[in-house]
This record gives C-alpha cells, sequence and structure tokens, in this order.
C-alpha cells in the first residue's frame, strides 16, 4: 500500500496555494494549468494525477483553500473586540496585502465569485453567507437586534468586498478607508 501524502505539502498542495496566489493576481479565465505548474514547480504530469476533472477542480479547491484560510482569520479577528475595531483591522491586513503586492492581488474569493467555474462559484457563495453569519452574530454581540445584523452585514461584506476591488483598480487604498469610516459610523449608531 503507497504511503498517503500530508495533504498539506506535496506538488497537490503547492499547485493549490499557486492557483489561490495567480487567481488574486489574474483571476480565475486568465489563470492556466501551465502558469499554475510553472508558479508551483509542480512535475507536468501531476496536474491530472491530483486534478483529474481539470481547471474546474483546480480552482475550486484553491477557492476552498482559500476560503477557509481567510474565514478562520476572520473569525480570529472578530474575537478580539467590537466588530468596528476588527473591520478596521481587517481593512489593514488588506491594505498591507494590497501594497504588498502593489495593487495586483485582490480578493481570491471575489475572483471566483466572477470566474465562470460553477463549483468555485459556489464556495465563493457560502463563504460571503459564512463571511455574513460571522459578522452578524458579532453585531449581535455588540448590541445589535437579530434581524437588523442581519441585513447590516450583508452591506459590510459588500462594501468591503467592493472597496477592495476598487482600491485594486485605482492603485490606493483611499476606497478601503472611505468605506470603513462610513461603516464606522453606521454602525456605532
Amino acid at each position: 500500500m503507497a504511503r498517503r501524502q500530508d495533504p498539506g505539502s506535496g506538488p497537490r498542495a503547492a499547485m493549490i496555494d499557486s492557483a489561490v496566489a495567480l487567481i488574486r493576481e489574474q483571476g480565475v479565465a486568465a489563470t492556466s494549468f501551465a502558469d499554475v505548474l510553472a508558479h508551483s514547480g509542480a512535475p507536468r504530469g501531476s496536474i491530472y494525477h491530483h486534478f483529474p476533472d481539470g481547471k474546474s477542480q483546480l480552482v475550486e479547491e484553491a477557492t476552498r483553500s482559500a476560503a477557509a484560510y481567510l474565514g478562520r482569520g476572520v473569525a480570529r479577528v472578530l474575537e478580539t473586540g467590537d466588530t468596528v475595531s476588527a473591520l478596521r483591522a481587517l481593512v489593514d491586513l488588506w491594505r498591507r496585502g494590497l501594497e504588498a503586492t502593489d495593487y495586483q492581488a485582490g480578493c481570491p474569493i471575489v475572483a471566483a465569485a466572477l470566474g465562470t467555474e460553477r463549483g468555485a462559484r459556489e464556495v465563493a457563495a457560502v463563504t460571503f453567507t459564512e463571511w455574513c453569519d460571522l459578522i452578524s452574530a458579532s453585531l449581535v454581540d455588540d448590541g445589535v437586534a437579530p434581524d437588523r445584523s442581519a441585513s447590516l452585514s450583508v452591506l459590510v461584506v459588500s462594501g468591503l468586498e467592493g472597496a477592495l476591488v476598487m482600491a485594486q483598480a485605482q492603485g490606493t487604498s483611499a476606497p478601503l478607508d472611505a468605506v470603513v469610516d462610513e461603516l464606522e459610523v453606521l454602525l456605532r449608531a
């Protein structure tokens, strides 16, 4: 019986990590197997061995991996204090990420949502719902009524993700700052 590799290491994990990085920078449509292989250094023959259903499987798994990582980060930040302070901390993290990549790398979940790979789009939809649920729960902890917190959480996720897209397009974090400032006014009211 063949020894099973740790799922967090080896060519498969490297290809998933590379796909996430490339999707953040190029989007789903512009990310090819050749790009993923070159970026990851994985052997050419391993792509269909690890992803027999092709690019759609790779993109879905990359989206799932990014969603898990980002979801843990959002949950961790929301546990550190009130919702507004947590959102400011998230914006600071995103700003540093944008600046570190010269505004080339955006959110892989948005890229998946806008892409044409159905499985990845479904993962993105679930991820946005999970983030809304986390933010809604945090707002309830802050004293916001549950029905109001649900609609506010949609506004928060939509506003921040939209601001992230604008920041990437404009090459400035000003949209993130403007949105988080306005969300603070709204959420503290």
